[in-house]
């Protein structure tokens, strides 16, 4: 939906919550497109980014580290490495847990995920500069930051 003059109360139209929420439902959108048409999810390329940038690790620790559901973890690597883009082996120091690697066809696949994406999200942000996109990135970082600590203190307290 474009805000044009006229389509909502202008109250809305500057809410700034709204136009996150509007901007996320066309931002998944879009990446769910783009990785659709490429035959995967985005829980898939969230565990490729994950292992090629931690290394090798736990069904447990990349769902800690991608905020992805254990079950959901178990079901994503299984269609990944039915495809050979990770492969699983016993963990040395604990025979009863899976360590993930990504393989290399993995790193070959995610290379092209991360050119598609990119572009996907040249066209999310086709109106702003450079740094405008610089500044929303940071400026978004800040919020995302603020509210997961105040999550994390109402866990702990």
């Amino acid at each position: 939906m474009e805000l044009t003059e006229g389509t909502a109360p202008e109250r809305l139209r500057t809410l700034p919550s709204r136009l996150i929420n509007m901007a996320a439902l066309s931002a998944n959108r879009l990446v769910d497109r783009v990785l659709a048409d490429e035959g995967v999810r985005r829980y898939h390329y969230a565990l490729l980014a994950a292992l090629e940038e931690f290394g090798p690790a736990s069904q447990a620790a990349l769902g800690r580290r991608t905020g992805i559901d254990r079950s959901d973890v178990v079901a994503a690597i299984n269609e990944l490495a039915e495809r050979a883009l990770v492969e699983r082996s016993p963990d040395p120091a604990d025979r009863r847990r899976n360590i993930v690697s990504i393989t290399a066809e993995g790193s070959r696949r995610l290379a092209t995920l991360d050119r598609l994406l990119a572009a996907a999200q040249d066209e999310l942000l086709g109106p702003l500069s450079d740094a405008e996109r610089r500044q929303l990135v940071d400026l978004l970082t800040r919020v995302v930051e603020r509210q997961s600590a105040g999550d994390q203190a109402r866990l702990m307290g």
